[in-house]
């Protein structure tokens, strides 16, 4: 599974608004990093986010793994509202 489509489903199971949700790989001049833009609706971005950062720590935890599982490549995310 790629990574923005691992990415894409793991932060739709958490939001209300599904069809809202947009995941996409930026360009990075660095070949070793992997940057991931998600967009979520506004009324969404708390339960990305969790109390504390959990929730997306979480998924980053979970996305950095199945890179280093596939490449080996570091990975960032970046979430913002629509």
């Amino acid at each position: 599974m790629e990574l923005v489509d691992f990415t894409k489903e793991l932060i739709v199971s958490i939001v209300s608004n599904k069809d809202l949700v947009e995941v996409r790989q930026m360009p990075q001049d660095e070949s070793d990093t992997v940057v991931i833009e998600a967009l979520v609706d506004k009324e969404d971005m708390p339960k990305v986010i969790g109390r504390g950062g959990r929730n997306i720590n979480a998924i980053r935890t979970l996305v950095q793994a199945a890179s280093y599982k596939k490449d080996n490549k570091h990975v960032k995310i970046n979430v913002d509202t629509i």
